[in-house]
């Protein structure tokens, strides 16, 4: 059980409940801030006074007044209106941390919504219902209306949502899960789509994922510098002393452990004067893609307690620009960059494994070659991988157009942002799992002394390749083990 208050909310448990199904309970200190910015909006309707979104029309329609008596309608014609995303639907657990990241924004009690909207949110939550949410239509301002308009949709009773396996509409499945539609009153309805909730929920994901990532990444360049005859005098405490970034540090110590009991390495530090930049440079590289995750993971817990519809409630209504996506998505778009050079340097030491010029190992990694290609084709695949990361690493936060009659002149682009990176996310975890395969079998060939190596080897559970086999399914492998964190578990999280 997990508790929300608006404040404390994590990327881990954003995690547990969107992927893991586990459940939340709203923290009871919350009622009271709550209902305080719900008595502000109610005296707003009561005293007839002009607040966006409350007594005026959406976007460009703000100049258009809104009698008291239809500023309930407007709140489900709102919710009907934005409900216009398209593609496919988003995978369950995107749509789990969206509500959950909007039942925690909107407990901080700044919405001027009922506790009734929130409670509901989290019921369906607790009850395993998923609202069907199309994947595009966000520009990542003025919120990720349309996704999450599809979610209320849902609430009011329409729409369709994902129920103990069947695709129903929204109505019946509140109904087979003892839960009733809400009754949007006013400000309820924009305050259910104008947040960030969507594109932060990608990036809550993606971060801890990336978290992987960079662990399993240095496990597997591990295999191939010792397989390589790696030397550590690049790994020297005194070099990273002298240039403080903190992850160029971490990813040196780190691989020192691994590598502390190989003789190879010993050997090579005795023979090798230095190594290629694919090599050499590991903790330099990946300790800045380290720093970088780290700085996104700031922004993001930031961003999942923080208020971000319009207006807010405070002892008045104040319109503000919080739904602006500019935080997550130059984030998701700094990260994106970072994942990509991470997998670009994992592909060049896979290169250098099935290039026998390079590695003193048999071509390709196979003993009875011409006859046995051998791993020549997972390193296309991995090159493949490269390039279309490099097409999605273009910053998606660098282009804006204009909507609403240029009303909303200025948009982040966020939630393309977080689509792209979930894609680089999958496709580097594809492209670590080639070079483990790739390692693991040098290593096969070559014959490992490090302890650690050893454990990961024992892990993958891939014996050494002596003729030609279909890889898909052994990079299928390791890419579920990599996901599972099996290798992590078995060695201890390093970073």
């Amino acid at each position: 059980m997990h508790h929300i208050d608006g404040e404390h909310l994590s990327i881990e448990t954003v995690v547990r409940v969107a992927r893991d199904g586990e459940t939340v309970e709203i923290a009871p200190s919350c009622g009271e801030k709550v209902e305080r910015s719900r008595k502000v909006v109610e005296d707003i309707i009561k005293n007839n006074r002009i607040v966006y979104g409350i007594t005026t029309g959406l976007g460009e329609l703000v100049r258009v007044r809104i009698p008291s008596s239809q500023s309930a309608k407007l709140q489900v014609n709102l919710v009907r209106s934005h409900s216009s995303g398209v593609g496919e639907y988003l995978p369950e657990e995107l749509v789990r941390g969206a509500m959950l990241i909007r039942a925690n924004s909107l407990l901080k009690g700044y919405s001027g919504v009922r506790m009734e909207v929130i409670e509901l949110l989290v019921n369906m939550l607790n009850s395993h219902i998923t609202p069907l949410v199309p994947k595009f239509g966000s520009v990542g301002a003025s919120g990720d209306l349309a996704p999450l308009a599809h979610i209320a949709l849902v609430m009011i009773g329409e729409g369709k949502a994902l129920y103990d396996g069947e695709i129903l509409n929204g109505r019946e499945s509140l109904e087979r899960a003892g839960l009733k539609p809400i009754t949007l009153k006013e400000k309820e309805g924009l305050a259910l789509l104008n947040g960030t909730a969507m594109m932060a929920s990608y990036a809550s994901l993606a971060v801890y994922d990336a978290k992987n990532l960079i662990n399993d990444a240095i496990f597997s360049a591990a295999l191939s510098f010792e397989s390589l005859e790696g030397t550590d005098k690049a790994l020297d405490p005194r070099i990273m002393e002298v240039r403080p970034h903190p992850g160029q540090a971490k990813i040196a110590h780190a691989l020192r452990e691994i590598l502390k009991d190989s003789e190879i390495v010993k050997k090579a530090r005795k023979e090798k004067v230095q190594d290629a930049y694919s090599l050499r440079c590991i903790p330099q590289v990946y300790g800045a893609i380290l720093d970088t995750i780290e700085y996104v993971h700031g922004v993001v817990e930031r961003e999942i307690n923080s208020a971000t519809d319009n207006p807010l409630i405070f002892d008045e209504a104040i319109s503000g620009g919080n739904f602006h996506g500019e935080p997550i998505a130059l984030a998701m778009d700094f990260l994106s960059i970072a994942l990509t050079e991470l997998g670009n340097m994992a592909e060049r030491r896979i290169a250098r494994l099935v290039d026998s010029k390079l590695s003193n190992l048999p071509p390709f990694l196979i003993e009875n070659g011409g006859l046995n290609s051998g791993f020549m084709i997972p390193q296309y695949t991995a090159a493949a991988l490269c390039n279309r990361n490099k097409v999605l690493a273009y910053p998606a936060s660098a282009d804006t157009i204009p909507t609403s009659a240029n009303q909303e002149d200025h948009v982040s682009m966020g939630m393309n942002s977080a689509i792209k990176l979930r894609e680089i996310v999958e496709n580097v975890r594809y492209i670590i799992a080639i070079e483990y395969l790739c390692g693991n079998q040098a290593l096969h060939l070559h014959g490992s002394s490090a302890s650690a190596i050893k454990k990961i080897q024992q892990v993958l559970g891939i014996e050494k390749i002596e003729n030609d086999t279909s890889f898909h399914p052994l990079i299928e492998k390791i890419k579920d083990k990599m996901e599972r964190e099996e290798i992590i578990k078995t060695l201890g999280r390093r970073l």
